[in-house]
């Protein structure tokens, strides 16, 4: 049957409906119990569907002019939520095909216009959009400004920090200014590879601010991108958007793109891309290191870096540096117009599982090796312990992070305590209440513990390795990306049966480790950086 498509201002008077289901996952002021059953799920299937039509079109988008300073095009699920909306169009279609009336309420413009359009819906009137738009855009403009203002007083700010990179043709890594990282050489992502390689230098990405970039520079062999940036050039950076042509919004998915030009467009991120692209070029012009490695994921400038490193004969090797499932689109080079032309000459991977998963999607053996993961907790881990507290890990992706903060307020006042520790990078407020406390540690540092609840990131796979009961939980209207390789499986719930599953909490069938992750390979990583097994 038809569906009723609508926005939440639109729904006075209508009845003739048997389920209901929004878009955004926001509480509306309808039966609960009428809710579409099964809407994470479905949900998330149709995010699977949407793989290779994303690839094709972040493909396309991604090779015409500008395009390669946009994060849609990479088909990356945390800089673009534009495959989610994807995933959204598909499914509403599919809802058409029920035999229920099914009202779907929806108060994004751009994917209200993009699904009116569609056979087997019947829409309202649509919400505003000129309007929305245009303060995107003047936003966009305003946070453009600040961006070249920030970047320029940086790149003053570090300049003496070139320095530190004299050493002539030494290798290097390119890390985010991680608050786990210090000034003594430790780095998050790598580990103590600093200090196993004396003649390792250390560079900051743009991300990094001045002052921390300062900090991390104690060690002598740091630096900031900053540095080589031009403060002129700067002044270029509010007029830096992505804008793809005409004919790439009329296609199947064309409001969608509308609406990515238009979420991009309302801040700064094409032209944070474009000043980190100024500043690699120009170190790697002057500097001319042997060899790069840095934490990889396929965004927009790291596409530019390997090109970039190619031309200054600098090796580049991406780094696996976290765990990578089915929904991490944009590690493929599916979506890069170049294809291999633009991947590392080499890809380092955290253990087997990984190797085996990026061959799948299109590496080649010959630019994989295994080198070891430097941030997965190779130790024993907590025990399991019936009675012990329950470990929650919050999400990246703050939407989610409300959604698991409510599912656990909406838990019994009995039961073990819940110890819920937010994202490093990511801080979200933790309202201690009833069973709720805030963890002071991290999952690999604690003794004993039930289970472990989690959405996104690392820790799903650690409790998974721990031995530990593991729930992944799903939020509604929105797809937590799964990150487990395609062997382990942790158990899927939402808001309304993550009680059910953790009364029924059992260990997990013991994982072969070996098989998924491997203890640090520095002969690897020296024969990579500077050519010493």
């Amino acid at each position: 049957m038809p569906v009723l498509l609508r926005h939440s201002r639109d729904l006075d008077g209508l009845t003739d409906w048997d389920s209901w289901c929004a878009v955004s996952g926001a509480a509306l002021p309808l039966e609960p119990a009428r809710r579409v059953a099964d809407l994470a799920v479905r949900l998330e299937q149709a995010f699977d569907a949407i793989r290779d039509p994303w690839w094709e079109l972040g493909r396309a988008l991604a090779g015409q002019a500008g395009g390669e300073l946009a994060h849609a095009p990479t088909c990356t699920t945390y800089g673009s939520d534009m495959g989610l909306m994807m995933a959204w169009a598909v499914l509403a279609e599919s809802l058409a095909g029920e035999p229920d009336r099914i009202l779907l309420v929806c108060d994004d413009p751009w994917l209200f216009r993009q699904l009116a359009g569609r056979p087997g819906i019947s829409p309202g009137s649509p919400p505003p959009l000129r309007r929305v738009e245009f303060r995107l855009a003047l936003r966009g403009l305003l946070a453009r400004a600040r961006l070249a203002l920030r970047v320029a007083r940086a790149a003053l700010a570090t300049r003496a920090l070139r320095d530190h990179h004299h050493q002539p043709a030494a290798p290097c890594l390119l890390v985010y200014g991680h608050p786990g990282s210090d000034g003594d050489g430790k780095d998050a992502y790598f580990g103590d590879l600093m200090a196993r390689m004396p003649n390792l230098l250390r560079l900051l990405h743009t991300d990094c601010p001045a002052g921390r970039a300062k900090e991390l520079a104690a060690d002598g062999r740091t630096a900031s991108l900053h540095a080589w940036g031009n403060p002129w050039f700067a002044a270029l950076l509010p007029f830096r958007r992505w804008r793809p042509p005409s004919h790439a919004k009329a296609g199947r998915f064309g409001w969608l793109v509308r609406r990515a030009e238009a979420k991009e467009g309302g801040g700064g991120a094409a032209a944070a891309n474009r000043w980190q692209m100024h500043c690699q070029r120009r170190w790697l012009r002057r500097v001319r290191p042997s060899a790069v490695a840095w934490p990889w994921e396929n965004h927009p400038w790291e596409r530019d870096f390997v090109r970039a490193a190619h031309r200054a004969g600098t090796r580049s090797i991406g780094y696996q540096h976290t765990v990578v499932g089915p929904h991490m689109y944009n590690q493929s080079p599916a979506p890069n117009p170049d294809g291999l032309g633009s991947i590392p000459d080499l890809l380092i991977a955290n253990g087997p599982a990984y190797r085996d998963f990026l061959e799948g999607w299109g590496v080649p053996a010959s630019r994989l090796r295994i080198g070891g993961a430097f941030r997965i907790s190779s130790g024993q881990g907590p025990l399991y312990d019936p009675t012990a507290p329950i470990f929650v890990a919050l999400s990246n992706d703050p939407r989610i992070s409300a959604q698991m903060m409510e599912a656990l307020a909406a838990l019994p006042a009995e039961g073990p305590p819940l110890l819920v520790k937010d994202h490093p990078m990511y801080p979200f407020p933790i309202a201690e209440q009833g069973r709720i406390h805030r963890a002071a540690t991290v999952l690999p540092e604690h003794q004993r513990l039930s289970a472990v609840v989690y959405s996104t990131g690392t820790v799903g796979l650690e409790g998974l390795l721990f031995g530990l009961p593991t729930l992944r939980f799903r939020p509604q209207g929105i797809v937590a990306m799964n990150i487990l390789p395609p062997q382990v499986e942790a158990r899927a719930v939402d808001a309304s049966s993550i009680a059910a599953a953790l009364a029924a909490s059992r260990p997990p069938p013991p994982l072969d480790r070996a098989a998924i992750v491997s203890e640090p390979d520095y002969a690897v990583w020296r024969e990579a950086l500077d050519g010493r097994g």
